[in-house]
């Protein structure tokens, strides 16, 4: 596959933070996820099948309660617009939703339906059995009537509309024709996740999400190769009358395909795979957050495969936070220049490996934007309080919050890799927040190090440090080396 096209990851950044700011509606068929977890260590007498010792369950909103949790995670405001049942599963929904404070739902009621449960039984992190119970009908004239009168309603204050398909009943044909005029009509994007082989139902959407069985399915076209994925998405895109097609491929990626450009190939951006359930709710609500923003569709794409690799990677029907993604983007630019460089996730899992070795773990933080000979001693001071240093490393947009708007002088690759050559640092780790106190948190460390310009009482995460019995070295400076002063002199103003 080509390689993907990439954009700076100060770009994604940016278009982060517009996304957090935006307001979507979402409508769709909502089930109820629920988990049943335990351990297997014996097969029934009674079958040859694995008995699960039951240790916990867990409930969760699915399908398109799960996009709107998804678009919740990213930090944008979300209109849910889907029908339940008059019945338990129903009433539990309502609840779960009511727990999603940027979720402003409405909920229609049938009495007569029956709300979709998703059960699955898990033994670590492998799915036993799936046991559906659900009732596919199509809702009734008067609720239609109802959700079509509050969507247009919600499309007025929305900068997008996603709709999540599962082939429940709430989209009917005459539903979804009607929701593409009222977003199409007031110039909001429509970002479809599609059901079924008919894709003439979404005749208008400004892209659909389908993955590669999907595709073969709704195209009647192979789809064994790059060529072969592409050739099928422009049928249904010249057949269907929608604008665009992301497939998603799983291990193969994505592939973005338009009328008027040439197709984008994404690499696949998951390392391990543990559980693929709801990375498609993910990708649609990165791809209609980001349009919704406007951020332009490559990069709304490459954000959309970041966020699934993230959510493949959990188990459960989970989510991909905005920190996880920067996190991820982050760690994609420095593995290039530095391998010492990873995300949060990445560094839990390490230094878990570390302390089962026996190893002392140190951490300490800064924006190390100049690197001299102070930062270097204090580097080395903290390598020697411990047996692995792990740094915190403030992102750009840290810096310029702390700094000022001309700084940083190098970004955060520039400035992780050069800590990275340094013998004394084992790890680096780059965070958006103003403070390292997420990864103090995260990672635990046995000993924290600092300046001794601070005083213990003002290191961030003394206490959490000392509370499990960690302690806190502070470094002797050497005099005469600042990167303010640095600058200064560089620019003659010292």
């Amino acid at each position: 596959m080509p390689d993907s096209h990439t954009t700076p990851t100060a770009d994604f950044a940016g278009h982060l933070e517009q996304i957090a700011k935006a307001r979507l509606a979402c409508i769709g068929d909502v089930m109820l996820d629920r988990f049943i977890y335990g351990t297997v260590d014996r097969i029934s007498p009674e079958a040859p099948i694995p008995v699960l010792r039951v240790e916990r369950e867990r409930a969760m909103l699915g399908g398109a309660g799960n996009v709107a949790r998804n678009l919740t995670a990213l930090g944008a405001r979300t209109c849910f617009l889907t029908v339940v049942g008059r019945d338990e599963a129903g009433r539990m929904v309502t609840q779960l939703v009511g727990e999603e404070e940027s979720i402003e739902a409405h909920l229609l009621v049938e009495s007569e339906r029956r709300t979709t449960i998703k059960l699955r039984y898990i033994a670590g992190s492998h799915q036993l059995l799936r046991a559906d119970d659900e009732e596919v009908r199509a809702i009734s004239p008067a609720t239609i009537a109802d959700l079509l009168v509050r969507a247009e309603a919600d499309l007025e204050t929305s900068g997008g509309l996603v709709i999540s398909d599962y082939g429940k009943g709430v989209l009917t044909d005459a539903v979804l024709t009607r929701l593409v005029e009222l977003a199409r009509d007031k110039g909001r994007p429509v970002v479809i996740d599609p059901k079924g082989a008919d894709y003439s139902r979404y005749t208008g959407a400004t892209i659909l999400t389908p993955n590669r069985k999907e595709l073969a399915e709704a195209s009647r076209m192979p789809i064994g190769t790059d060529e072969e994925v592409v050739a099928a998405a422009e049928k249904i895109i010249r057949d269907c009358g929608v604008g665009m097609i992301l497939v998603t491929r799983s291990q193969d990626g994505m592939t973005l395909v338009r009328r008027d450009a040439p197709p984008l190939h994404l690499k696949a951006a998951a390392r391990e795979v543990y559980d693929v359930s709801g990375a498609g709710d993910t990708v649609v609500a990165m791809l209609a957050a980001a349009l919704a923003a406007g951020v332009p569709v490559e990069a709304a794409a490459e954000l959309a495969n970041i966020a699934a690799g993230i959510v493949v990677g959990k188990t459960g029907t989970a989510v991909a936070q905005a920190a996880e993604v920067l996190s991820a983007l982050h760690a994609r630019s420095l593995m290039s220049m530095d391998h010492k460089s990873c995300t949060l996730t990445e560094a839990a899992e390490t230094v878990r490996g570390w302390r089962a070795q026996g190893l002392k773990i140190g951490f300490t933080n800064g924006c190390f934007d100049l690197l001299h000979p102070g930062h270097v001693s204090l580097l080395r001071q903290a390598r020697n309080a411990c047996d692995r240093l792990v740094v915190g490393l403030n992102s750009d947009a840290s810096v310029k919050r702390l700094k000022g708007k001309e700084r940083p002088i190098q970004s955060e690759a520039a400035r992780a890799a050069v800590l990275g050559s340094l013998a004394s640092v084992d790890m680096v780790v780059v965070f958006g927040e103003d403070t390292p106190l997420t990864l103090i948190e995260a990672l635990k460390p046995d000993v924290l190090v600092k300046g001794a310009d601070y005083t213990v009482d003002t290191v961030v995460g003394a206490d959490i440090v000392q509370a499990y019995g960690g302690r806190i070295v502070l470094a002797t400076l050497e005099d005469g080396f600042s990167t303010t002063g640095t600058i200064a002199r560089m620019t003659g103003k010292g």
